[in-house]
């Protein structure tokens, strides 16, 4: 006899309690575990996530396992992409510095090496160069989403170069990553979206709806360094990640979504 299904409303309860579980790994487990202690929780907890929310992993491409430091730029469709990737890859982020400002989220983003744009400042782009920089050069991976906001999945929007420069600037590669979310049938689903004026519980109940995704992580193309200047490595990094999405593209989107600018996470 199956186990009974949970409903929408207690596995969003079970969001809220699986957020504030990571506040308390984050606070008391975080400062007595080294790099490689911090990657396996930010792993493991990211996974426990995935699944209250029914999202399922498709066994990645033995290559993914095999990245072990450099700079990986993805499509973006949700700000479930972070999870997603921590799930297989437990990285470091570059976000919009408003996400340091959210409750909770902003206070874990903070101590989850997170590197934050403030855009629109001269100084303040340089400062996040230099992270970033600082940050490769350790060997670390990090993770930029070079669209620039999120969108439905059906196309992928062109990249920004200037967050390719860190990585020319550390001489170290640039792995191009394709991000899915399929339905049941296999079909792209549109449902993990953030897209227009869509708040982060109404995303999480649009993923509760569909009844269940399976979420791919594809490695497109590797640059290894000597990388081109950044404008040509942004549009070869596109052009590999929009056709590893081509050559899967299912039966179209399973699920309506609004057509509006996004905010990036």
């Amino acid at each position: 006899m199956r186990p009974p299904r949970l409903s929408a409303r207690l596995r969003l309860t079970l969001v809220g309690l699986h957020l504030v579980y990571g506040g308390v790994q984050v606070a008391l487990l975080f400062p007595f575990v080294g790099l490689r202690g911090r990657d396996r929780l930010k792993q493991r907890w990211s996974r426990s996530l995935l699944a209250i929310l029914r999202i399922r992993i498709d066994p990645p491409d033995p290559a993914i396992d095999r990245l072990e430091d450099g700079l990986l730029v993805a499509n973006h469709v949700s700000f479930m992409d972070i999870f997603v990737i921590n799930a297989l890859l437990p990285s470091g982020f570059v976000a919009k510095s408003d996400v340091s400002g959210w409750p909770l989220i902003g206070w874990l983003s903070r101590r989850n090496e997170t590197v934050f744009i403030e855009r629109g400042k001269r100084k303040a782009a340089h400062q996040t160069q230099q992270r970033m920089l600082a940050m490769l050069a350790r060997g670390r991976r990090l993770v930029v989403f070079p669209e620039g906001t999120t969108g439905a999945g059906a196309e992928v929007l062109p990249f920004h170069g200037a967050l390719f420069q860190s990585a020319i600037d550390a001489a170290v590669p640039v792995h191009a990553l394709a991000i899915q979310y399929v339905d049941a049938q296999g079909r792209p689903s549109a449902a993990p979206a953030y897209i227009g004026e869509l708040s982060v519980a109404d995303c999480l109940r649009n993923i509760l709806a569909s009844g269940g995704l399976r979420a791919t992580l594809r490695l497109a193309e590797s640059f290894p360094p000597p990388l081109p200047d950044r404008r040509h490595l942004a549009h070869r990094a596109h052009q590999a990640v929009a056709a590893s999405l081509r050559r899967h593209p299912g039966d179209g989107l399973s699920q309506p979504c609004r057509n509006a600018t996004a905010i990036s996470p």
